[in-house]
């Protein structure tokens, strides 16, 4: 199609492409850390002292820990109803990624529990909150009947953040149940949701300050041991994320489709490379639907399967949520117990359920289940401030390849796919046309296709895959 003229022959103007600022802040947190653990050891009082900048930003982000899981699980619950409207594809769908999740979850579990990474820090929270004792307020009773709020709003200003998720589950079945007379709610909480995501996003930027103040006091209060505990945190964290994928994905996927993961993931090379630049697997969302229908798969499952997966089928995040909890328990000399454990995996599993794709979600969630279960432990979220960006890009990977390949096998389970195609995709004897990615110079999108459109009408534009 011919671009329009300005009289006189002059070209419109193209509208510039917005630059990812998130690199700048990516670079920052990494300076932060580095002059963090220098200072903590060169001068470990004054390390010590910068204690308050990391506490002050844990309590930034506490503060967004209730509107951040009440909108997202509102608006995940509504997710779910209307990719169940689709039939067979949505419902199959839907069940494999609630299994996968809570298997990466319970893997995440093991590996921590395997490894004990933050063994040896003992760190001491200041001014922490007591945990909530159950056994000593009536037990087992005490527990649930304190996950009943007093009012629908208290849940949302208290610091129970049970009776936030339990008030947030009622309202989600509610709009369920009001049909399309719930639309024009869940319109409003998703716009709710915009802002507080936005508002996260900008309490973000503060994130090198409290990274700085958090490393330099536990460097300056245990020295060379926690550079240690956090280094083995991220190599354990990578390498259970390959062997996630090398075997269990692999492995199932072999098994169900008789295709080899590395094969698709040579792919999907493109695409990894995209990944790892952004820290984020929802810039390749066109891409990866897209090369999937070249793959194979049909179109109707394609459309389904991917936006879905990329709220609900969070492989990478889920083992992150379990580690990181660990973690910092072990760190503050406090391990959570194996009852402790297994309902911080039950509230991982509906929390993490439709968790946007803006920086500092996933942090948003980890420390909301520190606070549900032991918000004595809160404070020691701040250790995972200066390495969370360190572990960002496997998370993303993970949550990408974790996509792909639900795409494939649901594909495979409702017979949607052309085997012999795929064989030939992954050959290399039928190659991606880059050229159907083109970018329209003047909205720095892709164009929109039939596939994107269909993806618009049939699943809530909450699909997110950032970590």
């Amino acid at each position: 199609m011919a671009s329009a003229t300005i009289p006189g022959g002059e070209q419109p103007p193209v509208k510039a492409k917005k630059k990812d600022k998130t690199h700048v802040l990516y670079i920052a947190v990494i300076a932060a850390v580095v002059l963090g653990a220098v200072i903590g050891l060169a001068a470990p009082e004054l390390g010590k002292s910068m204690k308050p900048l990391g506490t002050a930003f844990i309590g930034l982000i506490k503060m967004m820990i209730a509107p951040v899981i009440f909108c997202t699980i509102v608006l995940g619950i509504g997710s779910i109803a209307k990719a169940a409207t689709v039939g067979k594809v949505g419902g199959l769908a839907l069940g494999y990624f609630i299994i996968m999740s809570t298997f990466a979850l319970a893997i995440g579990l093991v590996v921590g529990n395997f490894i004990h990474p933050g063994e040896g820090l003992d760190l001491e929270a200041s001014g922490a909150a007591a945990p909530a004792a159950a056994e000593e307020d009536g037990g087992t009773v005490g527990f649930l009947l304190g996950i009943i709020p007093t009012t629908l709003l208290a849940s949302l200003t208290g610091e129970s953040i049970l009776q936030t998720l339990f008030v947030a589950l009622l309202v989600g079945f509610a709009l369920q149940k009001m049909g399309k007379g719930g639309a024009p709610i869940l319109k409003a909480i998703g716009y709710v949701q915009v802002l507080v995501f936005r508002i996260l996003m900008m309490i973000m930027w503060l994130a090198p300050i409290g990274a700085f103040g958090a490393i330099a006091a536990v460097v300056g209060e245990t020295g060379v041991q926690a550079i240690v505990s956090m280094a083995t945190l991220m190599i354990a964290f990578y390498l259970t994320c390959v062997l996630f994928i090398a075997v269990i994905l692999g492995g199932l996927m072999k098994i169900v489709t008789g295709f080899n993961i590395f094969k698709l993931m040579r792919y999907l090379g493109r695409e990894y490379l995209l990944i790892f630049s952004t820290s984020s697997s929802e810039v390749a969302l066109p891409r990866l639907i897209a090369k999937m229908e070249h793959l194979g798969v049909s179109k109707p499952v394609v459309g389904v399967t991917v936006p879905t997966g990329y709220s609900f089928n969070l492989d990478g995040t889920a083992i992150y949520l379990t580690m990181a909890a660990l973690f910092v328990a072990s760190a503050m000399g406090k391990p959570l117990e194996l009852g402790e454990q297994i309902s911080l995996l039950v509230f991982m599993i509906i929390a993490s359920k439709g968790a946007a794709g803006v920086t500092g979600a996933g942090l948003a969630t980890l420390a909301g289940g520190l606070q549900s279960h032991r918000p004595d432990l809160i404070e020691g979220v701040g250790l995972i401030v200066g390495i969370d960006r360190f572990m960002s890009e496997a998370r993303a990977l993970t949550n990408f390849t974790g996509n792909a390949v639900a795409t494939v096998l649901i594909g495979t389970w409702t017979k949607e796919i052309d085997k012999e195609q795929v064989r030939r995709v992954l050959d290399k004897e039928l190659p991606f046309d880059e050229a159907s990615m083109n970018v329209d110079a003047g909205s720095g999108e892709p164009e929109p296709t039939e596939v994107s459109r269909e993806v618009e009408s049939s699943v809530p534009s909450t699909a997110t895959g950032r970590s």
